[in-house]
């Protein structure tokens, strides 16, 4: 897709009406029932789109197409802390930052000034002590000092299993009434998000078996998500849009993956943006070429980028003004996605996570 609109350019060009009545607010069981719409990849833009349910997806594949999912695991990140002062805080764990600190987004930050105490406190467990470091400007958050053997995410995992809770997302009304477990996908394995990787969430082992049965592979990717995916696009101007960094881990496997599927001639198809951002971040770092990649990922799809990996996208629908619609704009075209979004709501199909 190359930009030849230049409205592509405006953050309000992205924008389109929901009601909320429209936001899924509970998952379907089995995960494999939820619709789908498949669009095709086409010349003139004209193909209709096709509606089925999501089990149908296997007639879709062919033996040799990759699956490429993104294993992350999401952290139960969401911490309540008393302040010193008295009064209730709110912490949300983003990433490691050095030592035993690690960058969290604060509520009410107004609050929490660098030198501050927190006590972080839970049901049947130890108050733990935390000091607030540093005001960090890029995110708005705070870097918190942790006591010192929680420095990297497997040991913080331990932590927040006692003492946090999954932060779902804020759309969705019944906060806490599940344990978590349907807010992950079946391969997550690697602690690290605080937002799932949402379209794997629609992939039930009985449809992963199937799809395996059909000689479909997959290949495993990492991406922790964090604010780069889910925070919300401020500035009008998209031409110099900047996304925090998230870290991504694309090994040599995947890479072996990739260029089996190119040689026998299947397709490539990411399993959420996610996927699509760890992909098309390594083939960047490579230089235009798939390589091997470990490390801080912020790179920014958006109409006229030219992809280097991915032939096809399994994703949900997105929030109006969102770097995530950038994303499949940059795929599809802007009008058609917003075209597709409007098909969507008059057949009523549930948005979001």
């Amino acid at each position: 897709v190359s930009v030849s609109d230049p409205t592509d350019s405006f953050l309000s060009s992205y924008h389109y009406e929901l009601d909320a009545e429209r936001i899924a607010q509970v998952p379907l069981e089995p995960r494999h029932s939820s619709r789908l719409l498949i669009v095709e990849k086409d010349k003139d833009h004209l193909a209709a789109a096709r509606h089925v349910k999501m089990w149908d997806w296997q007639e879709e594949l062919r033996a040799g197409d990759l699956l490429v999912v993104n294993d992350t695991r999401v952290l139960k990140a969401r911490l309540r802390v008393k302040r010193s002062g008295g009064g209730v805080a709110e912490l949300l764990l983003l990433e490691p930052h050095e030592k035993s600190n690690w960058l969290c987004l604060a509520k009410p930050a107004k609050r929490m000034r660098p030198g501050d105490y927190l006590w972080l406190e839970a049901l049947d467990q130890d108050p733990i002590r935390l000091q607030v470091v540093s005001n960090d400007l890029t995110s708005g958050g705070r870097v918190v000092e942790f006591p010192s053997r929680y420095w990297n995410r497997e040991i913080m995992e331990e932590l927040l299993d006692r003492y946090g809770e999954v932060p779902v997302p804020p759309y969705i009304e019944s906060q806490g009434s599940s344990d978590g477990d349907r807010y992950q996908t079946r391969y997550a394995t690697r602690p690290g998000a605080v937002a799932a990787p949402t379209a794997g969430l629609h992939l039930s082992d009985e449809l992963l078996q199937a799809l395996h049965d059909k000689g479909v592979k997959q290949a495993r990717v990492t991406l922790h998500v964090g604010l780069g995916t889910f925070r919300p696009l401020e500035r009008e101007d998209l031409r110099h849009l900047r996304l925090h960094s998230e870290w991504v881990e694309v090994s040599d496997e995947v890479v072996e993956a990739v260029l089996k599927c190119r040689s026998i001639g299947g397709r490539v198809i990411a399993i959420g943006t996610t996927s699509v951002r760890a992909l098309e971040g390594a083939f960047s770092s490579g230089g235009g070429r798939l390589k091997p990649f470990r490390g801080k990922v912020d790179l920014v799809i958006k109409p006229g980028y030219r992809f280097g990996v991915v032939d096809g996208l399994l994703t949900n629908f997105h929030l109006p003004k969102s770097s995530l619609l950038l994303l499949v704009s940059a795929l599809i075209g802007r009008e058609r996605l917003l075209a597709l979004y409007a098909e969507a709501i008059e057949r009523q199909y549930r948005f979001f996570s």
